[in-house]
């Protein structure tokens, strides 16, 4: 008996010391485990980090070459009748008004003369600025005091024979505000030589406001700095030298510094044309905060796994370990695809009816995967009376798929909401989703943007399944095949438009449905989809009298794919072209004042351009203004009609009097290249309505005279 409790007592041992053995061989790869996803998951992080900087840089410097870039056509638009203006001084004035009235952004303008161009006026700088409850008024510059033949703005654009921003001041006495003006030098077309300079002041108060909105991260801070080294926005308060020097160096880069007393990541980019350079600031516990309480909780785990395994040898020992082992490890892996499938359901939109507050919609959608989780995706959401929505389809299946799911559903999100443009919206979509692309996995995609005012659908497909329209017939909606996202960086991706009428509708699905098969192997196709699709219903209704065909067609075959279906019924009203337009003058010059609120109507009603309404603007007074002078004898007192029409990407203009017979189109063209003197009187006036039209005719009809005017849009 001793022998064998010996030999027992040995095998229990070399089993305990063999247990010990394991347990510390698990531990120790544990924590090797660890600490590999502590150092792979920092470096993601910090990649993560770097995206979304570089990404929230390039969004605000969009923002702020926005209002950058109107100032800056407001006075380039206005040079050609700034050169005009300057054989015309009494006009100068003028053109302040107009661009400060046109442009809110702008908040004063002036075309300053250079001294001893005019005799007339030396020294002529007539100022227009907007006063704080939006009403324009005007003074000079022109003063000793002022002195702005030697200010910054009018001394550097004749310097450098080019537009420039001026250095960030404080509107000392106007409002106390940080300002900046844009400068463009205006030449004399008959010497060639510069003679003014053309302004518009804008206020930088909303460049606060738009670094203040940085929120990529809890504590992330933005600033700005000028081309001289000057802070205009710093949310760190402090100088900063080093990375002064590293942003006046004009180009893009990061580095590290303490802000605020925390250890942050800076990320800088210059801003173009301005000279101006932004960064954002980034505490690195904001970016590894997370982690670092992450890897808490991994180690509170290991040691729970360490225990369990620990147990599990107990087990071993005790001949039982191996179905207990196995049984819990299908638990915990049904457990977490369970979990996965709940938060991969709770990332899209799924009450239905979505927007029960909207009567001019009816939307459904639906996804059942293949596996527990799935690849396919959908998602809607509503910005400014337009309807954001896609439907994609993640090639391969699984947890992978479902990975590359919830990635391009976020950055569908993160990318429409700063974007109406389909094509814009797909393309930036496929950019990001290329870079951290490392699996090779790609997704069909449709995005499409609902105009729900008028049922204009602009819309952009990426390699998927093309849509069926159901208006008069079911039809497949015409789509550009384009490439799939994820697999070429700057694939230019091509939108395309289409208008829905009310009760039209439009079924989204991926290949799932149509390549359903049954145990024969044939397909569901989209001839059935069609056949199921007949007759007008709720959108849901739809989804399940497709459902129940599928489920018919298909039997008991096992489901090879996740199959997805968004169905939108559009319920409001389509304008296929603006309304009409008419108004009814007096042959008085005071009349000539209606036209600006006229045409701003019809720029309203057809989305036009402030700059080109301007301009159209500017021609309908001339022509109006040449019927008021000349169609009708002194003393007379006649009418002006004036009509408007607009067409898919034209607006066709009508003045029509019934004056004195005359053919303004007649005229020859002035010779522009004459002096003052040698030039007739008149011409001017048509000559500007050709410039800015871009077809002019006339006819006299029962016994009218008729000017039509057309302008493409």
């Amino acid at each position: 008996m001793k022998k064998k409790d010996n030999i027992n007592y040995s095998i229990f041992k070399r089993s305990t010391w063999a247990g010990l053995m394991l347990v510390l061989v698990a531990a120790l790869t544990l924590e090797a485990t660890s600490l590999i996803q502590f150092y792979f998951s920092q470096r993601e992080l910090a990649k993560e980090a770097t995206n979304r900087a570089e990404t929230q840089l390039e969004v605000s410097k969009n923002k702020i070459m926005g209002v950058i870039s109107q100032a800056e056509a407001a006075v380039r638009n206005s040079v050609w009748i700034a050169q005009w203006a300057l054989r015309h001084q009494d006009s100068i004035p003028n053109i302040s008004t107009r661009i400060v009235s046109d442009n809110p952004v702008i908040m004063g303008s002036t075309m300053a003369l250079v001294p001893g161009f005019s005799k007339e006026f030396p020294l002529y700088s007539p100022y227009v600025y907007r006063n704080i409850d939006n009403s324009l008024d005007t003074t000079s510059l022109a003063s000793a005091e002022y002195d702005y033949p030697h200010q910054e703005w009018f001394v550097k654009p004749i310097e450098i024979d080019d537009g420039y921003w001026s250095e960030p001041y404080i509107d000392t006495g106007g409002g106390e505000i940080l300002m900046t003006t844009f400068s463009e030098p205006i030449k004399d077309r008959e010497t060639g030589k510069t003679a003014a300079v053309l302004t518009g002041d804008i206020s930088l108060d909303w460049l606060s406001e738009l670094i203040g909105d940085i929120k990529i991260y809890p504590n992330a801070t933005g600033m700005v700095l000028s081309r001289t080294g000057n802070w205009m926005v710093n949310k760190g308060n402090g100088e900063f030298k080093e990375l002064k020097q590293l942003m006046l160096t004009g180009e893009s880069g990061s580095t590290r510094l303490n802000i605020n007393g925390n250890d942050s990541y800076i990320y800088y980019a210059p801003i173009e044309r301005t000279g101006w350079s932004m960064c954002i600031a980034v505490p690195k516990d904001d970016i590894f905060g997370d982690i670092r309480k992450l890897g808490t909780w991994i180690t509170l785990l290991q040691l729970l796994g360490l225990a369990m395994l620990i147990f599990i040898l107990r087990s071993l020992l005790r001949n039982q370990a191996k179905y207990r082992s196995l049984n819990e490890r299908e638990k915990v892996i049904e457990n977490e695809l369970h979990i996965a499938r709940n938060i991969q359901m709770s990332m899209i939109p799924k009450t239905f009816p979505p927007f029960p507050e909207r009567h001019d919609l009816d939307m459904a959608a639906d996804i059942v995967p293949a596996k527990e989780i799935g690849g396919d995706l959908y998602d809607f959401f509503i910005r400014g009376e337009k309807l954001f929505f896609c439907i994609g389809d993640v090639s391969g299946k699984g947890v992978p798929a479902a990975l590359v799911m919830a990635v391009t559903r976020s950055v569908f999100r993160s990318v429409a909401t700063h974007e109406e443009n389909p094509g814009k919206i797909v393309t930036n979509m496929n950019d990001s989703m290329v870079d951290v692309n490392e699996n090779n996995m790609f997704v069909t995609f449709f995005c499409g943007v609902l105009d729900l005012t008028n049922g204009h659908l602009r819309y952009c497909n990426a390699g998927h399944n093309p849509p069926l329209t159901l208006t008069d017939a079911i039809r497949t909606l015409p789509v550009e095949a384009n490439l799939p996202l994820g697999i070429i960086q700057g694939f230019d991706y091509v939108e395309q438009k289409t208008v829905l009428k009310y009760d039209d509708a439009i079924f989204f699905y991926t290949d799932g449905l149509s390549e359903a098969e049954n145990k024969s192997q044939e397909q569901f196709g989209v001839m059935r989809i069609k056949e199921a699709l007949h007759g007008r219903k709720r959108s849901e209704m739809h989804l399940k009298t497709i459902q129940a065909e599928v489920g018919k067609f298909v039997g008991d075959a096992p489901q090879s794919d996740d199959l997805t279906m968004l169905f939108i019924h559009y319920l409001g009203e389509c304008r296929q072209s603006p309304a009409r337009h008419s108004i009814t003058l007096t042959n008085k010059i005071g009349e000539i004042s209606k036209i600006e609120d006229f045409i701003n109507g019809i720029a309203t009603d057809v989305n036009l351009d402030k700059s080109v309404a301007s301009k159209i603007n500017l021609a309908i007074e001339e022509a109006v203004t040449n019927v008021v002078k000349y169609a009708y004898p002194d003393d007379t007192v006649g009418t002006i009609d004036v009509s408007a029409v607009g067409q898919p990407g034209l607006l066709t203009f009508t003045i029509a009097d019934s004056g004195t017979p005359f053919d303004p189109t007649q005229n020859p063209e002035p010779d522009l290249q004459a002096s003052v003197q040698e030039r007739p009187i008149g011409g001017l006036g048509i000559h500007l309505v050709r410039t800015i039209m871009d077809s002019v005719q006339y006819e006299y009809r029962d016994g009218k005279n008729i000017l039509t005017l057309t302008k493409n849009i």
